[in-house]
């Protein structure tokens, strides 16, 4: 599902995200820890949005969440961002654990 996949750890990546780019290739992602929430504020393309628990065990998903939008979940301990359409093709699902390679 993201064979490239950053790990974001410092406050100020974190907080920077995708800001400023154009797009996210289909095997990249970005996986924010920790973090809770995301936002695609002044961002120029949609992107799916997994939600992970400390053990990477998803707790929900967004599909296509668009520019100028914010989301959120309880319990969440990193979120990784992917790009839009990620997540039907992987059929990635709540409660799948997610392992590094």
């Amino acid at each position: 599902m993201c064979q490239h996949c950053l790990v974001v750890r410092s406050l100020g990546r974190r907080l920077k995200g995708l800001l400023g780019r154009r797009a996210l290739s289909q095997d990249e992602g970005l996986l924010l820890e920790p973090a809770s929430t995301v936002h695609t504020w002044f961002m120029r393309f949609p992107i799916d949005v997994v939600f992970l628990d400390g053990d990477r065990r998803v707790l929900h998903v967004v599909e296509s969440l668009g520019p100028w939008r914010l989301a959120s979940r309880r319990g969440t301990k990193s979120v990784l961002q992917l790009p839009a359409g990620a997540i039907a093709r992987s059929d990635l699902q709540v409660g799948d654990v997610l392992r590094t390679a």
